[in-house]
């Protein structure tokens, strides 16, 4: 037993062989998977077991159908929409809400151009290569010399479960971790990432505090435009009537989907959801949600202000993100690759402190038991590898700041 912890202490027992052996294993299978489902579709549509290839982007496609329609504001009707899947997938499918603000509908509507089966393979390909370009950025050149880099990105387990999902995991994590990479460098552009990410607006509820807190209003004031630019895009292209749907539509998804768990309590992630999924009533589960983001917003201050280094804060940042908002589903924690990047690219450079390889490691393979444990045994793995992770990454920051401070001192 002390041999064990020993080395879970230490690292070492993730050597050169089992970094390469345990990624590439996993990347057999996750291919395995994807050319079965393909190959045993009946129509090109529909997986064996009758729901949509990438079930989840079947939403995306059907709403942008109605932009070609000139019906921009059915997506936001539940019943309009869950129609329109029928009319695409058969009777049989599932209805996946539109829950996305007006100006994402630019989106789906170029991507609904391509018959259905090549516009899923062309979003998860294009989304996939930024996700990839970002992860280089977040590692660095000295780091991405070595092609292992390139494997354990692409063997990610969230990887597979945004893939298996059709869903939008890779774009959050490209236009995070571009605007993280880019927030010193090229501020005025880190802050259109950010203004970009608002297609997802419940993960940028902490960055505008830390670009207040740190004085970045370049890259503030950036962000705030390129939101306020979609808005008024939106506005031009599909109508006023497009925002007031999207108003009314809120109070679906926060009854049904956030509330009642419509998507269901394993898939989503969060402190809400767990404590929903234990029983606990509403009003229990947004006041744990609430003391959740203060005390997240507390942390990114006390940090972000601290001499730590910029790859803690930033990784912090990035699973703090996650945490603090009450909907965060299992293919959302494709965003964890950008906080495993930077704290990667911190132990290469100053050296890896204790627990820290074993703890990323740890957050690394969560996403692919996410779900299926918290399903058979009703615990939420997602959201306790994610408190662990952030928690880990505090106190390593909160050691490198004291070490910062008394080399100045000295």
């Amino acid at each position: 037993m002390n041999q064990i912890l020993t080395a879970a202490r230490s690292g070492s027992w993730l050597d050169r062989g089992r970094a390469t052996g345990y990624p590439a294993i996993l990347l057999v299978f996750y291919l395995a998977v994807v050319v079965w489902f393909v190959a045993t579709s009946p129509d090109g549509l529909n997986a064996s077991d009758g729901k949509p290839l990438g079930i989840d982007y079947s939403n995306i496609y059907a709403a942008g159908t109605f932009v070609q329609d000139g019906r921009p504001d059915a997506p936001f009707d539940p019943a309009l929409q869950h129609g329109r899947e029928k009319e695409i997938f058969g009777s049989q499918a599932p209805f996946l809400g539109w829950h996305y603000p007006p100006f994402f509908l630019a989106v789906a509507v170029a991507l609904a151009l391509l018959p259905y089966l090549a516009s899923l393979a062309v979003w998860q390909a294009s989304t996939f290569a930024l996700y990839l370009l970002a992860m280089r950025g977040v590692l660095g050149a000295a780091l991405t010399r070595d092609r292992l880099w390139l494997l354990i990105a692409t063997a990610f387990p969230a990887v597979f479960v945004n893939l298996s999902h059709g869903h939008n995991g890779f774009l959050t994590t490209a236009l995070l971790g571009g605007a993280l990479v880019l927030l010193d460098r090229r501020p005025a552009m880190a802050g259109v990432l950010i203004g970009l990410l608002a297609y997802k607006p419940q993960f940028a509820a902490l960055i505008p505090l830390v670009l207040i807190v740190t004085g970045r209003w370049t890259t503030f004031f950036a962000a705030g435009l390129t939101v306020a630019a979609m808005c008024v895009g939106a506005t031009v292209a599909f109508g006023w009537d497009v925002w007031s749907a999207f108003l009314k539509s809120t109070e679906f998804t926060r009854v049904v989907v956030l509330e009642a768990g419509g998507a269901g309590w394993p898939k989503i992630q969060s402190v809400f959801s767990a404590i929903r999924m234990w029983g606990g009533s509403i009003d229990m589960a947004y006041a744990g949600q609430g003391m959740t983001i203060l005390t997240l917003a507390g942390l990114m201050i006390w940090l972000w202000r601290s001499s730590a280094d910029e790859n803690l804060k930033k990784a912090a940042l990035a699973v703090a993100l996650l945490l603090a908002t009450p909907y965060v589903l299992d293919y959302d924690m494709t965003a964890l690759a950008v906080a495993i990047g930077f704290l990667v690219a911190y132990g290469t450079a100053r050296g890896f402190r204790p627990w820290m390889i074993t703890v990323t490691a740890f957050a690394w393979i969560a996403p692919l038991f996410a779900r299926p444990v918290a399903l058979t045994i009703g615990v939420p793995l997602g959201v306790f590898s994610m408190i662990v992770f952030c928690a880990a990454i505090c106190i390593w920051a909160r050691e490198d700041a004291r070490r910062n401070d008394a080399s100045k001192n000295f």
